[in-house]
């Protein structure tokens, strides 16, 4: 235990003790968004970034630990472990790391050393390694039935000493970063059949690259390809450093007799190349694809973030329109509070082209429920309707209305989810999303969390990462936000109830049934009444529930309830109520936050109550704002270089952002185009929902491509040099569509290097074989 927290303190750079408080809490089933609003004082001010991390990484090394102990022990069984490799054990601070140093000792009784020892050929194995002994006199007179010549006895020898060998870990380690330095990653078509099939990886079709130096999308975009079974992917590098150093290791070129040094090079050949080097490779693009998988989690849970925390329109009557040519445009009008008050579909395109009659509708719709906004799908036809809308609007000026369009990403997962079943019985799949759409705008946290986070469509080659990992930071993420917002108890879906600290799917669940039940909580103390949710549930949830209109003031702010003994006593010092202190900040301030200390309540906790009683149930979030398209550009061919328009950022990538400019198509600003100054880091610049003002540097109508600037005309590249824009190439282009996208593009043209064609070899997948095959394809010859 104190090992571990020793290195949690070290990795987040806080005190031991800071980080033994906040695993106490964790350990009795303390939530991170409660600990970090609610425990400040025991924790001494861990903020939710770095109790989140802890709260990872805790989890990761007590697996780590755990497993540590067991590598330990087995070694110890083994009479294996000495203080060299115990060093090595403790110091290796991943799994895989600790892994690849077991493998050597894993025990295995089917492999062809061990067969061989039990065979008896241990001893002469040990002969030809300490004694000047040539290796035929070393298995004269041996003889056993599973190897009947010389040559597969000493053929078995070598398996016997190369094992040995691998478990000179110091050995192997050097050899890995001697490899390391000079690996290359190339990547080949499997076969001509796949160059059709295929073409959207046809940029990585014979491609290298310094493996140090292939950024994550570009590694995920060709382990893809692999996936598919149309790229064929190999770790190249240099023998000679390696061999030589095996050979430096034990000193083979001051063995005799010559042919017992013959035997051993051969050994060593055959113990990098058909061991070592094998394991290396693996290893290495193991390490890599890891630390893309990482990257790209941290990527979807930044845009993630983001598009919760995205400005909410609020309580305003909503159309929302999920716009289709053929099947209809959906409409549905939800009330201030996301209620379904009218739905229908209308026909502006073909085949019925009725505009006319849509255009009627639209207006009696929105007269007759008094909508003040309009929510447009972003998918197929959305620029076509948004124009229906836009002449609706021009006939109809005594209606005061604002359009918006949204990005309806997952809306089709939503309405055919058995969640959007029970909300919306009544209402056809089709209707659903239109609704959904609607109630987005409204609030797109509410609305965004009933929906898995992988369909949101802001990740970075989302579908080819580790999806266990994937949902627990995607689910880390919902959770910071809905209980950074906090929830309307009396409002809120059971899908928004289950993240807020504390509760679960079941309990929110029982929370919404009750409700309809006995009618709206008065406070929050009338939680307690819900089944199932006990003492423990409620201290975790209840700062995070809000209560509007009730009969406690309190209930409607982020002050727990634990600490309204604290403002009683703060209200009594001024002379005043709670009503009354709530929201003046006149009187706020004059109080003094440490005349209040005491052993319950510490300075911490008085600051943030009385934050809380100046803007009591303060939203995070950002003001509403709306983008503004150009009216007269609808389509990518409209488009010319120069242009200036404006855009809503919808995913940032490690190597730019993507912007919704009403062409159905999202522009890239590639990194280089962000700023004037060298950007590290596109998120530092941009966000997802952030409205932005760019210039169209470069269109390809043909494949709907287009590269946008943040940069002004004329203005000098940054300083830095940087990757110029590029039409992503057609693997990246795969997850974009522009009807309801499931993920986005990500990734970079990939530069060839040397003009070599890559050999189709996937290194996890090689293996040692017989050992007179192995040197033949290696083209290596010796005697035995």
């Amino acid at each position: 235990m104190t090992d571990l927290v020793q290195q949690l303190a070290s990795e987040l750079a806080v005190r031991p003790n800071q980080v033994e408080a906040a695993i106490r809490l964790i350990d009795e089933g303390a939530s991170v968004p409660f600990i970090a609003r609610y425990r400040k004082e025991v924790t001494q001010g861990l903020d939710d970034t770095q109790l989140r991390q802890l709260d990872t990484r805790l989890s990761y090394l007590r697996d780590l630990y755990e497993r540590r102990e067991k590598v330990i022990q087995s070694l110890q069984e083994q009479n294996k472990l000495n203080d060299d490799l115990l060093a090595r054990v403790n110091a290796a601070d991943t799994k895989n790391a600790l892994e690849e140093i077991y493998a050597p000792y894993r025990p295995k009784r089917t492999s062809k050393s061990f067969k061989a020892r039990e065979a008896g050929l241990g001893d002469a194995a040990e002969k030809i390694l300490t004694e000047q002994i040539e290796p035929t006199a070393a298995v004269a007179g041996f003889e056993h039935a599973d190897y009947p010549d010389v040559d597969s006895q000493l053929d078995a020898i070598q398996h016997i000493i190369i094992d040995d060998w691998a478990q000179n870990i110091a050995l192997t380690t050097e050899l890995k970063a001697l490899f390391a330095k000079t690996a290359i990653l190339k990547s080949a078509v499997a076969s001509d059949e796949k160059k059709e099939v295929g073409k959207k990886f046809r940029d990585y079709f014979e491609f290298s690259e310094n493996l140090n130096k292939v950024p994550s999308h570009r590694l995920l975009a060709m382990l893809r390809g692999r996936q598919e079974n149309v790229l064929g992917l190999k770790v190249d590098g240099q023998d000679d450093a390696a061999l030589a150093r095996i050979e430096t290791e034990y000193n083979l070129d001051q063995i005799q007799p010559q042919t017992r040094q013959d035997f051993l090079k051969q050994t060593a050949k055959l113990f990098w190349l058909g061991k070592i080097r094998p394991q290396i490779e693996h290893s290495l693009l193991t390490e890599k694809r890891l630390a893309a998988e990482a990257e790209a989690m941290n990527v979807f849970a930044e845009n993630l973030r983001h598009l919760l925390l995205s400005a909410p329109a609020g309580a305003r009557c909503t159309l929302g329109v999920d716009p289709g040519i053929r099947t209809g445009v959906k409409l549905a009008v939800v009330n201030q509070s996301g209620d379904v008050v009218a739905h229908s579909t209308i026909y502006p395109f073909a085949p019925k082209e009725d505009k006319a009659g849509s255009i009627a509708e639209l207006a009696r719709l929105c007269r007759e429920h008094q909508v003040e906004l309009i929510a447009i799908g972003n998918g197929t036809a959305s620029r076509e309707t948004e124009a229906v809308v836009a002449e609706m609007m021009a006939q109809n000026t005594d209606l005061q209305l604002t359009r918006i369009t949204v990005s309806e990403a997952g809306a089709s997962v939503y309405s055919a989810s058995e969640l959007a079943s029970q909300e919306l019985p009544e209402l056809d799949v089709s209707i659903r999303g239109a609704v959904s759409i609607a109630r987005r705008l409204q609030d797109p946290l509410a609305e965004l969390v009933k929906i898995d986070p992988k369909s949101i469509g802001v990740g970075q080659y989302q579908h080819d990462v580790n999806q266990t990992g994937l949902a627990k930071t995607l689910d880390a993420v919902v959770e910071d936000c809905v209980n950074a917002v906090g929830v309307d108890v009396n409002t809120a879906s059971a899908a928004i109830l289950g993240y807020i600290a504390g509760l679960n799917k079941a309990i929110a669940q029982q929370i919404v049934e009750y409700r309809k039940e006995h009618g709206r909580f008065d406070t929050r103390h009338a939680l307690k009444k819900v089944p199932r949710l006990g003492e423990r549930t409620f201290e975790q949830a209840a700062g995070f529930l809000r209560i509007q209109d009730g009969s406690e003031p309190l209930d409607a702010s982020a002050v727990h309830p634990e600490s309204y003994g604290l403002v009683e006593k703060i209200v009594a010092a001024k002379a005043t109520t709670v009503k009354d202190i709530i929201g003046n900040t006149e009187i706020i301030r004059q109080v003094d936050a440490d005349q209040f200390v005491d052993e319950q309540f510490g300075l911490p906790t008085i600051k943030d109550v009385l934050a809380e009683l100046e803007k009591p149930g303060r939203d995070p979030r950002p003001e509403f704002r709306t983008a503004k398209f150009r009216e007269d550009i609808t389509e990518v061919a409209q488009l010319t270089e120069g242009m200036e328009l404006e855009g809503v950022v919808t995913n940032v990538t490690n190597f730019g952002a993507f912007v919704d400019i009403g062409v159905h198509h999202d522009g890239l600003v590639h990194i280089s185009e962000l700023a004037n100054e060298f950007v590290s880091d596109p998120h530092k610049v941009v966000k997802p929902g952030q409205i932005v003002k760019v210039r169209v540097i470069q269109v390809d109508a043909e494949r709907h491509r287009v590269n946008l600037s943040m940069r002004p005309e004329g203005s000098q590249a940054p300083a830095k040099a940087q990757r110029q824009p590029r039409r992503e190439n057609a693997a990246e282009q795969a997850d974009r569509k522009p009807k309801r996208p499931q993920s986005r593009p990500q990734g970079e043209r990939p530069q060839r290097q040397g003009g070599q064609k890559p050999q189709n070899h996937k290194p996890q997948e090689q293996k040692i074989g017989g050992l007179g095959a192995l040197l033949l394809q290696a083209g290596i010859k010796g005697s035995k």
